[in-house]
């Protein structure tokens, strides 16, 4: 499998070119073009009531599409639903947290999970849902802007707006937190930060989703009757 990432990073495009009978998973919706005789299959990926748990708790499209290529070459073109940057990560084994929309596709190997221990932590800032990915192959995420890459040192932390975190690795010690004062936002209104600990690498994007739409309905006009 071979990704070229293109336009980035404003709007940024995936064009994965697969090897004869290679498998992509990749998120409803994110298909913009393919070979003509690429094989698609749409399934419920792991049972019901996983793919209902990564829906519900994870942000994500119920449905998964797996592409198959028929022949060496073929290829299809990846992007996500808001403007922005795509990363392709080469995964060894590790485990990342990835903030619920950001995941964009992988490949075999590479498993996509919401259960995982952590998960309460997260889910009771009600800001911020993380999508738990494991394995080995290629691993395809995406932002809202740029991704801006950072890394930290034994010993270091970094406070993180919830709307700006778009994944880490899972030995990263965090705390999730209120900090009065912070922006309002739609669904992280209440000020909830991310305090991460090194050492591990993390990555953030530019702009925030959840500002834009409080931005949004702050400057629509309402109407009266």
């Amino acid at each position: 499998m071979q990704v070229e990432v293109r336009y980035r990073p404003a709007y940024a495009l995936a064009i994965v070119t697969l090897d004869d009978k290679e498998k992509i998973q990749v998120e409803g919706g994110a298909m913009v073009g393919m070979s003509p005789d690429l094989e698609m299959k749409t399934e419920a990926k792991g049972g019901f009531m996983h793919s209902l748990g990564r829906s519900v708790l994870g942000g994500e499209t119920f449905f998964m599409n797996t592409y198959t290529a028929k022949k060496q070459g073929d290829s299809v073109a990846l992007a996500p639903t808001l403007p922005g940057d795509i990363s392709v990560i080469e995964m060894k084994g590790e485990t990342l947290l990835v903030q619920s929309g950001s995941y964009l596709a992988s490949s075999e190997g590479i498993k996509v999970d919401t259960k995982w221990s952590g998960a309460k932590g997260f889910f009771g800032s009600h800001g911020l849902i993380m999508l738990r990915l494991s394995g080995h192959g290629t691993l395809i995420i995406s932002s809202y802007g740029a991704i801006h890459p950072m890394t930290l040192e034994e010993g270091q932390t970094y406070v993180v707006d919830t709307g700006h975190l778009v994944s880490f690795d899972e030995k990263m010690p965090f705390k999730v937190k209120k900090v009065s004062g912070w922006k309002s936002t739609l669904f992280s209104g209440e000020g909830f930060v991310v305090e991460l600990s090194g050492p591990g690498d993390y990555t953030l994007q530019t702009r925030s989703q959840d500002s834009f739409i409080a931005w949004i309905i702050a400057h629509t006009p309402s109407s009266s009757t």
